[in-house]
């Protein structure tokens, strides 16, 4: 266990360095830089050069990655070139935004999917199966946009429940951002639980089929014992990589949602940080998102592993 967790940190931070990298060479080579879109229409050579010196432009992109760099290994993400504050102060007021949605839409969604999943499984082919494949399929075919779009059409045009849009600052209280969170967190949980469901519908299937739950039930065990207490188990061990990965979903699917419902989270701010040629601020969010994910398929390896013991023998970990 000692040993997996040495290399999964150990990979953890090669990733985070790699993230970091190439999001720097592929700002570098975007037309245009931070000083330009700080000036705007009133850019002059003389101005641009002047701006570059102030921001720090002027130096070569090796040494400006390396300070950036250094800094962030001292928890100093470093200062934003377009709004010319410590990216400290306002990133993480709008990540504790995101994570609001994405942890609500994972409480409600991951539930939700696992049991609609069993009763696709156990009910294959029958009318709950199909009722539930088919809604799954539509929710993923459809593009999160479309998705938000829907019910924004409904719920704000029609019903008038929720606001269409988020007008809240993103560091107001979760008070003033709770009644605006309603339609972003369904949109991620339609898709989420569209996901989800599918792969423990499949697992279940599997793991009935297999020849240990026919000889459970062979030994007159009640049918819902020999689910819960064998079949659950062993369909769950997949879902739960699966569950990590469509943690980098819900991390990407963020910025379309976040666009749509022109809310103040972490996708947005990147959406502006690229638009500003914001270097610091764009390599900082992709640095967390990284984190996020990274730590989200650690926590998973994790539990998979105290769920199914027999994969913490030297010979499987090594």
């Amino acid at each position: 266990m000692g040993r997996l967790l040495v290399q999964r940190f150990s990979l953890a931070l090669v990733v985070l360095a790699l993230v970091s990298l190439i999001v720097f060479v592929m700002v570098e080579l975007l037309p245009g830089d931070a000083a330009t879109a700080y000036l705007g229409r009133n850019a002059t050579p003389e101005g641009l050069a002047r701006v570059r010196v102030t921001l720090g432009l002027d130096r070569p992109a090796p040494e400006r990655f390396l300070t950036w760099t250094g800094g962030l290994l001292r928890g100093d993400l470093g200062i934003s070139l377009a709004r010319q504050e410590p990216i400290n102060g306002f990133l993480w007021m709008r990540l504790r935004n995101s994570l609001l949605l994405g942890i609500i839409a994972a409480l409600v969604g991951f539930p939700l999917a696992i049991g609609l999943g069993i009763v696709a499984g156990l009910t294959r082919d029958r009318l709950p199966d199909l009722l539930l494949s088919t809604i799954s399929l539509i929710g993923m075919s459809l593009p999160e946009f479309v998705t938000a779009t829907l019910l924004i059409y409904f719920f704000s045009i029609k019903l008038r429940l929720f606001p269409a849009v988020t007008l809240v600052n993103p560091d107001a209280p979760l008070s003033e951002l709770l009644p605006n969170i309603v339609l972003p967190t369904l949109t991620l949980i339609i898709v989420l639980t569209a996901y989800i469901l599918r792969v423990v519908r499949t697992s279940i299937i599997e793991v009935i089929r297999s020849d240990y739950i026919r000889t459970a039930r062979s030994k007159g065990l009640a049918s819902l014992w020999v689910i819960l207490r064998h079949a659950l188990p062993n369909a769950l061990l997949p879902t739960l990589t699966i569950a990590a990965l469509t943690i980098a979903w819900l991390i990407g699917g963020l910025f379309v949602i976040e666009s749509v419902f022109n809310y103040p989270g972490i996708g947005t701010l990147l959406l502006t940080a690229i638009h500003d040629r914001d270097l610091p601020l764009v390599q900082s969010i992709a640095v967390v998102m990284a984190l996020i994910y990274v730590v989200a398929n650690l926590g998973a390896d994790l539990l998979t592993l105290m769920l199914n013991p027999r994969l913490r023998s030297p010979r499987t970990v090594g």
